[in-house]
């Protein structure tokens, strides 16, 4: 433990512990503390024990900068790679924001420091691997690890330094602020077929249903049905109305035909939770118009003419705001809280990150729900607003992400605005453009992470059209994750059944080729195979057979069940069928560089964290490397 001790000791800077000056309520002094989040971790060794005595840094305050373009702390032991200096690393990552140690300090290691600097790296590697695994023990932090195979981890589809990230922008809804489903969608399910019931549409016996629907189905305009499609666009589960179809009518209905997105005249992406209410309101009615229940006096109505009905419906429940009002007035009805979250944003801001909040709802509805998420679980008299370099309403994703908007700012708490041609830090608009984003804080591309929950308003377009990095949050996550973790021994049992099926399988066909070889007079594939008995091959391959069909009676039925968990109609999030990714999980991997369950769970890794992609694994791959290094600590 002496190197990793050690190791700690120069991490920290050499001047002593010293109260910050006073600075305005906007900019509170800094937090000292190690951050421990809510994941449970084992009890964390006394701080005298480990003799550790670090200098809290103010990272709100701007550090002066020398010639050579590095952070100039005279005390300090490190200097920060500017983006002047930047190069790109083995994997492809700007090592902008990388912590360098100073030449002049070098020689200052001595000891044990110093023995890092000689040797083989693979030997001091290994050492000093398994101390900071155990120094992590005695502060009783989980290490990443641990926390990335948990519900909460942050998962990683191409690797991203978050040291060279200077902005993080966020959207609001179902990404800073997590509705209740059930409450928030049920109220607009609510409106929405009131809405329906004032154009003559029978719903007076509908109930909202969340469950029959997942995040990532695809809606058929054309045929009113309910599809789940693999990576590749195949249609593998499919609901008519509120009837799941079996796989032979899935079969006769689609054959080998693709989902295609860029169709949107047909297909309809169920990109967001925001989705849940309008498929659940026009599966249903699907099965009103099957029932010949919808008056004749609405006209001719085919299934798309009636999605635009159920459509219109929901837009005008949003567009009158009586539902934002409702929220609104009681938002702890709603919003469902989450105290780790503006310390996660608050360690960001402090590291150095500028954020932006960049949401498509109002200026009015946006400060109630922030005030009512944020306010009380930040320190010293802050505000929602002091974590945010901009803020901006209204913002009309995704043309935020193309086009240029007039550009409005917000200057009183009435939400009074101004025509406005540029935005500063620390200011409240309406409007603008993204490209207007960028100019202002002279940052560009990826340097730029935005963080969001829909994957064609926030991810797909922010990656598309300006390259920014890219966080999409699921918080359907984690149910998906513990039902996995409670179906495992199920699955492993419907694994082996598959392979013992290959493997009689393989001797079957096997043996059926000798059969044929036989018949036409020629050699079977090997002498012994030959010279096999007639009655022997015969009744060989009856019984094997007859162990095939059973294999399949015990298969087919725990197919169908797999991922029941999660969604009793649809099974995984993630997942079409037992071996496929799903359409959702395609979309995630092309455009979100790294996805989680929720903002909050960045708090459990750090803001200089270097996110590294997984081994994607290959159909003629020998071995997987993905497994991490397995250190045992004593």
């Amino acid at each position: 433990m002496a190197d990793a001790a050690e190791l700690v000791r120069l991490l920290c800077l050499r001047a002593p512990l010293r109260p910050s000056p006073p600075q305005p309520r906007s900019r509170p002094p800094p937090r000292p503390r190690f951050l421990l989040g809510a994941l449970p971790r084992r009890p964390a060794a006394s701080c005298s024990a480990l003799s550790l005595r670090c200098r809290a840094l103010d990272a709100s305050r701007p550090a002066a900068v020398e010639e050579d373009g590095l952070e100039d702390e005279e005390e300090s032991y490190f200097s920060v790679t500017s983006s002047g200096l930047s190069e790109v690393d083995y994997l492809g990552e700007s090592t902008r924001g990388d912590l360098n140690v100073r030449r002049k300090h070098l020689e200052a290691l001595g000891g044990n420091g110093q023995s890092a600097l000689h040797g083989p790296i693979e030997e001091i590697a290994w050492k000093e691997a398994e101390e900071a695994e155990s120094l992590l023990h005695d502060l009783g932090i989980a290490d990443p690890f641990s926390v990335r195979h948990s519900p909460r981890g942050i998962f990683c589809t191409r690797t991203l330094n978050l040291r060279s990230i200077s902005v993080i922008g966020y959207d609001m809804d179902y990404t800073l602020i997590h509705y209740n489903v059930k409450a928030w969608e049920g109220r607009a399910y609510d409106y929405g077929m009131e809405n329906l019931k004032s154009m003559g549409f029978p719903v007076d016996d509908l109930e909202f249903d969340p469950d029959l629907v997942i995040r990532g189905l695809v809606m058929d305009k054309e045929k009113g049905n309910l599809v789940k499609a693999d990576r590749f666009g195949y249609i593998k589960r499919v609901m008519h109305g509120t009837q799941m179809l079996s796989t032979r009518a899935v079969s006769e209905i689609y054959g080998r035909e693709l989902v295609d997105l860029r169709n949107e005249s047909r297909w309809e992406f169920l990109n967001t939770l925001f989705s849940v209410s309008e498929a659940v309101m026009f599966m249903q009615m699907v099965d009103k118009l099957d029932q010949g229940l919808v008056p004749t006096e609405l006209g001719p109505l085919d299934y798309k003419g009636l999605y635009n009905a159920v459509y219109r419906a929901l837009f005008r429940a949003h567009v009158e705001g009586q539902l934002k009002s409702e929220i609104m007035a009681e938002p702890e009805r709603f919003v469902e809280p989450d105290p780790e979250l503006p310390l996660a944003l608050l360690d960001q801001k402090e590291a150095g990150k500028k954020l932006l909040l960049i949401t498509n709802s109002d200026y009015h509805y946006t400060n109630k729900m922030m005030n009512h998420a944020f306010n009380r679980f930040l320190p010293n008299d802050m505000g929602w607003r002091d974590l945010f370099e901009m803020v901006i309403v209204s913002a009309r994703k995704p043309e935020f992400f193309q086009l240029s908007h007039p550009l409005y700012e917000v200057v009183t708490n009435d939400g009074l605005m101004r025509p406005c041609f540029k935005a500063t830090s620390g200011g409240l608009y309406s409007g603008g453009s993204a490209q207007m984003v960028e100019k202002s804080l002279d940052i560009h591309g990826d340097e730029i992470l935005y963080v969001g929950d829909h994957i064609f308003t926030d991810v797909s377009q922010s990656k598309v059209h300006l390259r920014w990095r890219t966080a999409l949050i699921c918080r359907e996550l984690e149910d998906e994750f513990d039902a996995l973790v409670k179906s495992h021994a199920e699955k492993e049992e419907l694994v082996t059944l598959i392979q013992q099926k290959e493997i009689v399988g393989d001797l079957f066909n096997q043996l059926r080729l000798a059969l044929q070889r036989r018949t036409n007079s020629r050699p079977a594939q090997t002498l012994a195979a030959t010279c096999m008995d007639d009655q022997e091959l015969a009744e060989s391959m009856q019984k094997l057979l007859i162990v095939m069909q059973r294999l399949d009676e015990k298969i087919g039925p725990m197919l169908e069940s797999d991922g029941e968990l999660f969604n009793k109609r649809w099974g995984w999030l993630s997942r079409a069928g037992l071996w496929d990714k799903s359409h959702l999980t395609r979309q995630i991997e092309k455009y979100a560089d790294i996805y989680t369950s929720r903002v909050s769970n960045f708090l459990h890794y750090t803001p200089f964290m270097y996110f590294r992609s997984q081994e994607q694994t290959l159909a003629h791959d020998a071995h997987s490397y993905s497994g991490g290094i397995n250190i045992k600590v004593q």
